[in-house]
Formats: C-alpha cells, sequence, structure tokens
C-alpha cells in the first residue's frame, strides 16, 4: 500500500516541487539545476523518498519526540489548570494554584502525572504528525495538483482532522489516567496505581469514557495547528522573510518554523479550551457524562483556565513544530517548501486573462 502512495506522491504539490513540474527531461534537468545553484545552504541528501513508508515512520517518530517531550516538560502548568478547571474555589488563578499545589504536596506535587502523560502524548504525536503527513498525500492525489492548491487549507483541515481521529484513541487511556492523578487528591501516586483502580472500579470503558470530548477538544485543535501552521509559514516566506526560503538557511527556516507554530497555537487554544475544560471535569467525575459536566460548569467555567492554557499552549504548538522540524533536518527526511500553483493551473488562468 505505501510503495503505490509513495508513486503517487512524488507527483503531488506537497512533494519536491520540481517533481511535480509538467515538462521534458531536458528541462527538468534544467530547472533542478537552476534550483540547486539557488539553495546552497539546503541540502538534497536525503535519507528516504517523499512519501515512502520509511519517510512516514520517521515522520511518526518526529511526532513522537515533539509530542511526547514537549507535553511532559509542562506538566506543572497542566496540572495547576486542570485543577482550576475542576475546583475553581480553591485553585483562584495560576499563580494561586502553583502555591496551594506547592504548600500542600512540596515541589515533587508539580510533576505528578508525567508518567502517563509522556506514554499518552507519545502515542498521539506519532499518530498525529505520521498520519497528517499520509492523508495529506492520500487526499492530494485523490483530488489531483490543481485542486489540491486552490484548496489546500480545506486539504489540511481534512488531513489534519483524519489523523486526529486515530491520535486520540491511543491518547484517551493515558489521558484519563493523568487527569484522575492530578484533580482527584489521593487517587494514585503512580501510572501503576492509576491503571489499575481505574481498571478495577470501571472496568475497560473508564479508560475511554472521556474520548469523545477529547474528539471535541482535540480534532478542532488539530485542525487549526495544522492549517493555520502551514498557512502562517506560506505567509511569513511570502510577506515577512526578505528572501525566499531555497536561499534560508536551516536554522533561519526552524526560526520561521517556531514563529508560525506560536501563532497557531494562540487559536488552537481558544478554540479547544471548552472541550478541554469538560474533558478535565468528566475524568475528575466518576459516572458524569459530557452533557452533564458542561451543564454543571456553565459557560463562565467552560471558559476558566484559559489564560495558563493560552501561555501553555501556545508556548507547546511552537516547540513542537520547532522540534519536529528539527527531526526531519536531523534525519535528512524531505522537507518540501510551500506549495507553488502548479503550471498547468497557471497556464489555465495565463488563457484567461487573454
Amino acid at each position: 500500500m505505501f510503495s503505490k502512495y509513495a508513486e503517487t506522491a512524488k507527483s503531488n504539490i506537497f512533494s519536491n516541487p520540481v517533481s511535480a513540474t509538467s515538462g521534458s527531461n531536458s528541462e527538468l534537468k534544467s530547472i533542478k539545476s537552476q534550483r540547486q545553484a539557488l539553495m546552497p545552504a539546503v541540502s538534497e541528501d536525503y535519507s528516504c523518498e517523499f512519501g515512502s513508508l520509511k519517510y512516514y515512520a520517521l515522520c511518526g517518530f518526529g511526532g513522537i519526540v515533539s509530542c511526547g517531550l514537549t507535553h511532559t516538560l509542562v506538566v506543572p502548568l497542566d496540572l495547576v489548570k486542570c485543577r482550576i478547571q475542576v475546583d475553581r474555589a480553591k485553585y483562584k488563578n495560576i499563580g494561586n494554584g502553583f502555591r496551594v499545589t506547592v504548600a500542600e504536596e512540596g515541589l515533587r506535587g508539580l510533576t505528578l502525572g508525567w508518567a502517563p502523560t509522556l506514554i499518552g502524548y507519545s502515542m498521539q504525536g506519532l499518530c498525529k504528525f505520521g498520519f497528517y503527513e499520509l492523508f495529506k498525500n492520500i487526499y492530494s492525489s485523490m483530488i489531483g495538483e490543481e485542486k489540491s492548491y486552490l484548496y489546500r487549507t480545506s486539504l489540511y483541515l481534512a488531513a489534519s482532522a483524519s489523523a486526529e481521529f486515530f491520535a486520540d484513541i491511543a491518547l484517551a487511556p493515558m489521558e484519563a489516567v493523568k487527569v484522575r492523578m492530578q484533580t482527584s487528591p489521593g487517587f494514585a501516586r503512580s501510572l501503576g496505581q492509576g491503571l489499575s483502580k481505574i481498571y478495577t472500579s470501571e472496568g475497560i470503558s473508564g479508560f475511554y469514557k472521556g474520548l469523545p470530548p477529547l474528539w471535541m477538544r482535540q480534532i478542532p485543535y488539530t485542525m487549526m495547528k495544522f492549517a493555520c501552521f502551514e498557512r502562517t509559514v506560506e505567509g511569513l516566506y511570502k510577506y515577512v522573510v526578505p528572501k525566499p526560503r531555497n536561499e534560508c538557511s536551516k536554522a533561519e527556516q526552524l526560526v520561521v518554523t517556531f514563529a508560525a507554530g506560536y501563532i497557531a497555537g494562540v487559536f488552537c487554544a481558544v478554540v479547544s479550551h471548552p472541550a478541554d475544560t469538560v474533558v478535565s471535569k468528566l475524568n475528575n467525575s466518576a459516572g458524569s457524562t459530557p452533557i452533564q459536566a458542561a451543564r454543571e460548569l456553565g459557560m463562565k467555567g467552560l471558559w476558566a483556565g484559559l489564560g495558563p492554557r493560552i501561555i501553555m499552549i501556545g508556548t507547546l504548538t511552537a516547540l513542537q513544530w520547532f522540534i519536529y522540524d528539527s527531526v526531519k533536518v536531523a534525519f535528512r527526511i524531505p522537507r518540501p517548501p510551500p506549495p507553488e500553483m502548479p503550471q498547468s493551473l497557471k497556464d489555465k488562468l495565463a488563457v484567461k486573462q487573454h
């Protein structure tokens, strides 16, 4: 199956633009030589072929590193955010939340839930980034390069939603344990204890009861994360960066990646926050349903903890894109530039203008 998609991936607008250009072999060689002359800072010595099984596997590995590492680093902030969401009376704001937690549990209390966070979000990152690259190429090949360019934002949204659907199934069990550990005093001090308690009291369904609201939170978040990032990168190179991407060094390209990631992260936090609050409340209340949790929280309660979440998600998203792109650089994975209008579409527009 992957060999089939590797072949189709070569000709879509997200691969090397040289391979998607129509023309004779001599024309292609001429274009490639011109392109290489303009790219002294960008190596063409890739470790795998774009769209190959190894390509998707390495992209998945990049997702593991970026998501697993970043989410684990912000566990203290995530812990306080979750506690504000489920007990606003006790944890009034982010500063108060840190003070109360340290006073009651010591500094070590801020690391509660790090194990399920590391495992859960590593699995989510594997599916999120690996499947995104796969679905993006599959959908692009299905509709053709012209429609892929014209409707690329919709394509980013569809590919990211598809990827996140599977990523959340991988994340749900660890997310249930993490939230319960962080918001239910005395529930468990380790991953093993948390898994055992949930399974004993609620069975397998206890690990997945938060899946529907998790989809409600994560799918809009991921759609915004990928679509906003892709279009922001495109816009930064077009309107802000003073030189073409192929003339930028890898370090300069990574700076653009970080900036675009932070911008995308702010939007991500806002669109997904109400569902995130419901997830925290739901996993904290045994036997509750998403609708019951939302009603209990009320409209104001659904937006509790938005401030720390914007800080957390903005930084998190920027770092994830930066790490993911850095992994691509380190492992010499193909990093195609933003898509360009196919020559066939340019020709059609030229004919219409005459």
